[in-house]
């Protein structure tokens, strides 16, 4: 095979600053790419220079070749239509930034498919076919996107993007807010589709083991730098360096639960030309030349299938003697840092344990919505007790969201009831007993307001008694700095904005924390340090969670007891080392099944008797 995408010292600038001081790829035809790394690394923007997307004031330099040809950076915007949609086509991790919601998905379909003048029934046998090959039904041609659930608005996005029959499919973050069944089925459907049409595949992802899994090849950016490239099972199962390391390690396991998860301190800085290695700041390993010395990507060892950026790495990996290509394998967490309860010992922490009062109680909870044919809720029953940490999984319209809002009183049940505190939980229930943390802390928080004035405001509501924190203190309790009160959300990063909307939440000194997918957006290292955040909060505070994910391994990390939910109702329920060590459920099963990487227990086909 020869390389059909060649990227050589590609540079990004905007105005002087550099956002990628010199990236150089190569992706063979018909195989997959994977480019990982944590946000603020490059990815997204070697994405846009890749297809000629670059914001306004924003240049691109180098050498781009598709199969041989070179592709003019510089171009014109009508030079790049010619290849972006024909040749090169970009999947987003948000199908609604693709499809516009005013048109019909049929609609949006032809507008990228080939062909002149055809008659109404020949377009629409075009559609068919397009909308089976991505698993959908005819009768989405006539739909709006937001008539369809996220997975199937995915799944119309690929098929206007294949349309034009392009050679090249770049997938940004793809799968990154998509439930793992629902994942698992989008990533096998590219899969099918590039084999069928012999495609060449870019995954953009954070998901290190994600990409262990989809792809050839792995790319490891950081700070607009491409740090470590080669096979993916071997750059998966030996990364050589120190950044991979520590990317591999913030993984929580699905089959083990640690006492800490790994974590790497700080965050990525901005990209630049200046000498040294970018990650030294951050790096274990560092020395005092990796800061001063240029750093350049170069082979590890002879046989030339890896490259690696590190002035170290040839002596030591993570502690470990390193000659050549034979990098140490990485080996599963210390028993030290792992639970030391097996499943089958593992303690009841439900409602038979009379230790702890029941902070909150759910019984026999329904709720449908008006013009739905299915209950959103149907009978559902749950406790939480002080200091507990509860979690619900699922896959996306199992219901775990409306359970959430019904908890917080921002939606009310047909029928059942919810018990806060011991007393009949308002609609509304106040501050002091509930707050609730959304998945998205940027659309979350007022971009307008100060991180100071929003605390303040937070705490102004905490009742009578309460004690009321001060700005300072609420950041402190989060790991933030006192000067973060003066900064906007925008100046933030995702973790940090994320930690801004925990101490937001904690203001009012709730005793219950209801957690909705609030880590499922980030980054595999910042989603460690929040999941130890919120973990020793629990610990200081005396705080209870109700933590939700339709990621299994996170949920291990973090909770006592779990609820498997599906179609509106609870399938599976017990300790959490008990049912995802062994599951009973079919569906808890599958589940796990689709967890990247994971091929923990067989999947029943028949339902139990």
């Amino acid at each position: 095979m020869s390389a059909f995408v060649e990227v050589d010292d590609l540079r990004v600038t905007a105005g002087d600053a550099p956002i990628l001081p010199g990236v150089t790829l190569r992706v063979e035809a018909g195989t997959t790419l994977g480019i990982v790394g944590e946000s603020g690394s490059g990815k997204s923007m070697l994405v846009k220079a890749l297809t000629g997307l670059l914001p306004r004031g924003v240049t691109a330099t180098g050498s781009y070749r598709l199969g041989g040809t070179e592709v003019d950076l510089g171009g014109s915007d009508r030079a790049w239509r010619r290849i972006r949609g024909s040749r090169v086509v970009l999947v987003l991790q948000d199908p609604f930034t693709s499809l516009d919601p005013l048109r019909r998905c049929g609609t949006q379909i032809l507008d990228s498919a080939p062909g002149g003048r055809r008659s109404r029934a020949e377009r629409r046998a075009d559609v068919a076919r397009r909308l089976a090959e991505v698993g959908l039904p005819e009768h989405v041609a006539d739909q709006y996107p937001h008539e369809l659930s996220g997975g199937m608005r995915q799944r119309v996005a690929i098929a206007a993007a294949l349309a034009s029959e392009p050679e090249i499919l770049v997938a940004d973050e793809p799968t990154t807010a998509l439930d793992v069944t629902t994942q698992r089925s989008i990533l096998d459907l590219l899969a099918e589709l590039q084999a069928s049409r012999g495609m060449t595949l870019v995954l953009i992802t954070h998901d290190l083991r994600l990409a262990q899994e989809r792809c050839d090849d792995l790319a490891v950016m950081y700070a607009g730098t491409v740090v470590e490239t080669g096979p993916a099972d071997q750059v998966f199962t030996s990364p050589a360096h120190p950044y991979t390391r520590a990317l591999h390690d913030a993984i929580p396991p699905v089959d083990a639960r640690l006492d800490r998860m790994p974590t790497v301190a700080g965050s990525v800085p901005a990209a630049t030309d200046a000498p040294g290695c970018p990650f030294a700041p951050r790096c274990p390993l560092a020395q005092e030349r990796c800061s001063t010395d240029p750093v350049r990507l170069g082979p590890l060892g002879s046989a030339g299938e890896r490259e690696v950026a590190c002035l170290v790495v040839g002596e030591t990996v993570a502690g470990h003697p390193s000659t050549g290509p034979d990098v140490p394998p990485v080996e599963p967490a210390d028993a030290a840092s792992r639970s030391d309860t097996s499943a089958s010992e593992a303690p009841s922490v439900g409602p038979a344990d009379g230790a702890k009062p029941a902070l909150l109680r759910v019984d026999g909870l329904v709720k449908q919505f008006r013009g739905a044919t299915a209950r959103a809720l149907d009978g559902v029953s749950l406790e939480v007790r002080a200091g507990e940490s509860v979690g619900i999984v699922g896959e996306s319209g199992s219901g775990k969201t409306t359970l959430a809002r019904c908890v917080v009183g921002l939606e009310r049940p047909d029928e059942g009831s919810v018990r806060v505190l011991g007393r009949d939980g308002p609609v509304n229930p106040g501050p002091r007993d509930v707050q609730i943390v959304f998945q998205d802390p940027y659309s979350a928080l007022n971009p307008a307001l100060s991180i100071g004035a929003m605390l303040a405001e937070a705490a102004s509501v905490a009742p009578p008694g309460a004690h009321r924190r001060t700005v300072g203190e609420l950041l402190r309790l989060v790991g933030l700095p006192e000067h973060y009160a003066r900064r906007r959300p925008a100046r933030l990063s995702g973790g940090e904005r994320q930690r801004v909307a925990i101490a937001r939440a904690l203001a009012p000194a709730p005793r219950l924390l209801v957690c909705d997918e609030s880590v499922s957006a980030l980054d595999v290292s910042v989603q460690a340090q929040v999941l130890n955040l919120l973990a020793d909060l629990r610990d200081e505070l005396g705080l209870a969670l109700l933590f939700i994910s339709h990621d299994l391994a996170v949920v291990r990390q973090i909770t006592d007891r779990v609820h498997v939910m599906r179609s509106g109702r609870v399938v599976e329920s017990g300790p959490t080392e008990t049912v995802l060590a062994a599951p009973q459920h079919p569906y808890t099963r599958a589940l796990l099944a689709s967890v990247p990487g994971a091929v923990l227990v067989p999947v029943l086909q028949e339902e139990p008797a």
